[in-house]
């Protein structure tokens, strides 16, 4: 079985941080401090692979299982704490970057394959985002903010 996490961050979800089948991403690679609620909170984003989940550089059909956990904030100060750790959309771009990261997904997700999808709807609607995107959840999260839908390619 072939993984990929196309925005991993700093693996927070994972209970393997380390999961062997798995090439965990991201745009960023750097180790992060800030002060938050008076505390100094230090985060590592350390991908095995730094790409841009709009333009992976990977094949076609490569992965059984592809994780989308992609930045959802667009309204955070440039220097908080929420910012450093999630990352942030564009105001004006975030449904073309998300249509684009989604689009990629597929791209490299084996025909039959999983892609499993992660969105806080704290500032944009999950309704919003599934305008956008080219397909439909085949089962998922209905009532939390968080959501956690599955496609299959």
């Amino acid at each position: 079985m072939k993984i990929l996490d196309a925005c991993c961050g700093s693996r927070m979800f994972w209970y393997e941080r380390n999961e062997p089948h798995t090439t965990y991403m991201d745009i960023r690679k750097e180790i992060l401090t800030c002060k938050d609620r008076g505390l100094k909170r230090e985060i590592e984003i350390k991908p095995d692979i730094v790409a841009d989940f709009r333009d992976m550089p990977f094949a076609d059909a490569t992965f059984d299982l592809v994780v989308f956990d992609p930045p959802h904030l667009i309204k955070a100060g440039k220097e908080s704490w929420l910012a450093k750790k999630y990352g942030t959309l564009d105001l004006m771009s975030w449904k073309s970057d998300i249509q684009q990261g989604f689009s990629e997904c597929l791209r490299v997700l084996k025909p039959n394959g999983v892609l499993l999808f992660k969105w806080n709807e704290d500032q944009i609607p999950f309704k919003e985002v599934l305008k956008v995107i080219p397909k439909q959840p085949i089962l998922g999260d209905k009532k939390s903010k968080t959501k956690w839908s599955v496609f299959i390619k």
